[in-house]
């Protein structure tokens, strides 16, 4: 699953990932600003707010992840108390479902009939437990031919429990026969970061009285959350195949797991789809999507893959999705075992409640993966498509046994877009697609460091977070660097041969590696994935009599976690020529010591961002200069920029002017932040090259963060934002709405741009308006208020709000209701939040404040949330 946390799920790394709008300009203005979003919008656009800037250091700290606060009391990071969780005691084996299905969509009922194939594991039984939640039973029989024996059964709203006619032993087969009414909208759901619901079965415009919205329903398993919609072993160690027949109005496309064997025409306005998943699976794997699908047909290897999105987006379905197949070659070839499947759909529906998710033979994806032709000139979504197919072997093919080892299914999914990028993009996009998910997981890990496996939790949805996401993928890199390439590949193709349609632990990955290289692995496995934390690495280089000595200090709390053994990498710079010691670490404090000549002119420790750790070094400005201007490796230049921003020092200025020629376009938009508050912006030739990046740059990113560094120069001719106005890009087409909007330029220019759907665009214009007093513009807010969805409304009702809080109490009232479906409605709690948060700033009324309490009883973080912010 995309989740994220992020990147299955949208983990929020892949939800935070919607959180685009757009990030250049949101980055930007927190380095200058010092301050979040919404500090600028209420500010105004001329940042009249006093704001204090650090002063530059003399000397500055390599740090992975740059302090937030330095005043900031230090957090000891948590570690989970919770109980034990074993994987799930097998009694009874779910061989085969067959599922009857249909739907009341007034009441959002599903109406169905399942026929459960099951076996006794080992020991003999008398009983079986069934996960069904919150269902309406109507039926209970055994199956004995076409004789239907009626069973006893209790049922408390969670598990139905089924008293058998006699004990049957595992040489036995029966069969369950269970009629009942799924009511998935009168559970009290239960989310987390990554999966915002679990209510299992989903109807989106159900009554088709939402305007622009498409009707459909769609299901979201994982984790326990199918059993929402028919009865199962809904556990990660049970494995079954199915047959389901879906039955729907005509005009509906329906898609599920496996090949559609059938559809039955049944004169009455209605049809009947046939569904067949002739190879094992997991229970949580299971999906149907319904709706009005324009269904775009490819193909790999003679196998049918299709893309299944709304009919708008036909015509640009094959240039979101249409590198699938060669997806499917690159890891069918690097795995050495290909694709295992009968065919891969991929599908994008309304309203998901994460970011993706890896259905066998069927992935589900959220709506903002649906793009239009100037979109897809800003991004793509490679990764998060590629992160669900890799789940097809790591996850579907071989499942997890328990939620515990979830990192054998999502730190692989995690590792698949770092594979996927080096080797359709190349290593600098390699380097940025791991170094952004190192500085996720090293964040999160300032208040929580668990092991990757970890047995004790609270909650199975406390495993979706970035420890098993991208501490996972960085691991498995550490792990490739460890055996070598040739190793690493060979030994995933033995794990997935040894172990395919089966539920696995830890253990079975160290095991295929250990037979592959000969090697015992136990430590590595030891340190990196069954114990909390990470290297915290404090560094230290000095120069005496033709010898360097580079001290290395594990500065972790070594009580709670471990003193890491490891390779390093140690490269030192002479004569403009680099020279790279590979060492070992083996205590908590070594040193390290070299014959050179003369002093160093700079040295790197892990140019190249090998290690899952967090590196200080004491370096001063004119190394960390140095550093950059010699370094060819993405990371020791990008780790030489942040340590150099916001200093005013000489050395900054030729840094600067280099990164901004630099191949790698985030290298490039990385130097114009940076060069805006430099004096080298008072130079006209700098200003003629932030232009020509504005206008010509080849990525999109670089020309929306050129045309809004040209806005903060005084005198900046209209004509040259004006013609920014115009860029093909919508992300640049933003940049320079804002830009125009930050001069004393006639905001009715910006009024065509009113039209647009586009979420960067929209948010952009959200920003501009926010003093407006035309009915216009307040019909505009209120619209896109419910239109947006998830990051992109995460900022839109922070503009919208500084909108409303301009206005009078009466003039308020619309928009106060709409801040409030968007509170009750909204999935991504940030984005709930930040409405929550307009709300109070707006509560001058009892009836308000009674309206605020009534929100925070129904979801209490709201109020615990404010509490925070308040403090």
């Amino acid at each position: 699953m995309f989740a994220g946390l992020k990147d299955s799920k949208y983990r929020m790394s892949e939800i935070n990932s919607q959180l685009e709008f757009p990030k250049l300009i949101n980055h930007y203005m927190n380095h200058i600003l010092s301050r979040g979003f919404l500090y600028f919008l209420l500010c105004g656009a001329t940042a009249s707010c006093a704001v204090k800037k650090p002063a530059a250091p003399s000397v500055a700290t390599e740090e992975t992840v740059s302090a937030q606060d330095t005043t900031a009391t230090a957090v000891v990071p948590l570690t989970s108390k919770g109980p034990y969780q074993p994987a799930a005691e097998r009694l009874v084996d779910l061989v085969h479902t067959t599922l009857n299905v249909r739907f009341d969509w007034t009441k959002q009922h599903l109406l169905g009939e399942a026929t459960l194939t099951l076996k006794p594991y080992f020991y003999p039984q008398k009983q079986v437990v069934l996960d069904a939640k919150g269902f309406d039973i109507h039926q209970v029989a055994l199956l004995k031919g076409k004789q239907q024996v009626p069973l006893k059964y209790s049922y408390d709203q969670q598990q139905l429990t089924l008293q058998l006619d006699k004990p049957y032993t595992r040489k036995d087969t029966l069969q369950l026969f269970i009629s009942y009414t799924a009511k998935p909208n009168d559970l009290k759901a239960k989310g987390s970061e990554a999966i915002q619901s679990d209510k299992g079965l989903y109807f989106i415009n159900p009554l088709g009285a939402e305007e622009g919205v498409p009707r459909q329903i769609w299901t979201q398993g994982e984790t326990e959350a199918n059993s929402a919609w028919f009865p199962t072993i809904d556990k990660p160690n049970e494995r079954m195949t199915q047959d389901i027949f879906i039955t729907v109005e005509n005009r509906f496309k329906t898609l599920s797991n496996g090949t559609l064997v059938s559809s039955k025409d049944l004169k009455n306005g209605l049809k009947t789809d046939h569904w067949w998943m002739a190879k094992p699976h997991a229970p949580y794997l299971v999906m149907m999507a319904i709706g009005e699908f324009s269904v775009v047909k490819d193909k790999w290897r003679n196998k049918e893959v299709s893309y299944w999105v709304e009919p708008e987006y036909a015509s640009t379905a094959k240039a979101t999705f249409g590198r699938t197949p060669a997806m499917l070659e690159f890891f069918s070839q690097k795995l050495g075992v290909a694709f295992p499947w009968d065919k891969y759909a991929q599908v994008v529906v309304r309203n998901f409640v994460s970011g993706a998710m890896e259905n066998t033979t069927a992935s589900t994806f959220m709506e903002s993966v649906q793009q239009d032709r100037r979109e897809l000139l800003d991004k793509n979504w490679d990764h998060i498509i590629a992160h669900e197919l890799f789940h097809q072997w790591f996850g579907d093919y071989v499942t997890t046994e328990s939620w515990a080892n979830l990192p054998l299914n999502e730190s692989f999914a995690d590792y698949s877009e770092y594979l996927w990028a080096e080797h359709q993009y190349g290593p600098d996009e390699a380097a940025l697609t791991h170094q952004t998910a190192l500085l996720e997981y090293l964040g999160e890990a300032r208040t929580k460091q668990e092991p990757l496996i970890r047995f004790h939790y609270t909650d199975k949805e406390d495993m979706f977070d970035s420890h098993s996401y991208a501490k996972g993928g960085r691991v498995l890199h550490m792990l490739r660097q460890e055996v070598g390439d040739e190793a690493f590949f060979a030994s995933l193709n033995l794990y997935l041969s040894q172990n395919k349609y089966t539920a696995v632990e830890i253990d079975k990955l160290r095991l295929a590696f250990e037979e592959i290289t000969g090697r015992d692995l136990r430590q590595f496995f030891q340190q990196w994935f069954l114990t909390p934390g990470h290297p915290e690495l404090q560094v230290k280089h000095t120069y005496q009599n033709g010898a360097l000595s580079v001290q290395v200090t594990q500065t972790q709390d070594t009580t709670r976690t471990s003193v890491y053994k490891m390779p390093l990498t140690i490269s030192i710079l002479n004569d403009g020529k680099w020279q790279d010691e590979q060492v070992e670490m083996l205590k908590a404090d070594q040193t390290f010591t070299f014959p050179v000549q003369k002093a160093p002119q700079t040295v790197v420790l892990d140019p190249n961002q090998k290690l899952l750790a967090n590196i200080r070094h004491e370096k001063s400005i004119e190394e960390w200069a140095t550093q950059f201007q010699y370094s060819a490796a993405f990371a020791a230049k990008s780790n030489a920029l942040e340590n150099l921003r916001d200093t005013a020092h000489a050395a900054i200025t030729p840094v600067l002017l280099k990164a901004i020629k630099d191949p790698f376009w985030k290298v490039r938009a990385t130097g114009l932040e940076m060069l805006v508050i430099t004096e080298a912006m008072q130079d006209p030739k700098v200003q003629e090259q932030i232009q020509q990046l504005a206008e010509a740059d080849k990525n999109s990113a670089v020309r929306a963060t050129a045309t809004y560094v040209l806005s903060t120069l005084t005198g900046l001719p209209q004509d040259i934002i004006e013609s920014r106005l115009q860029d093909s890009s919508y992300q640049v087409v933003s940049a320079a709405i804002f830009a125009w909007s930050r001069g004393e330029h006639d905001l009715s220019r910006l009024k065509p741009f009113l039209a647009y759907k586009n979420p960067d665009v929209v948010n952009a214009l959200a920003s501009a308006f926010t003093a407006s007093e035309e009915e216009e513009l307040y019909d505009w807010y209120l619209k896109n208020s419910q239109r947006l969805r998830g990051g992109d409304r995460f900022y839109f009702v922070q503009s919208f709000g500084a909108f409303l809080l301009k206005k009078n109490i009466d003039s308020q009232e619309r928009g106060w209701q709409a801040l409030v479906k968007v509170v009750e409605q909204e999935t991504l709690k940030e984005a709930k939040q930040a409405a929550f948060q307009m709300l109070t700033m707006m509560a001058e009324t009892d009836d308000r404040r009674e309206k605020l309490q009534e929100l925070t009883v129904k979801d209490p973080q709201l109020a615990l949330a404010e509490s925070l912010q308040t403090k």
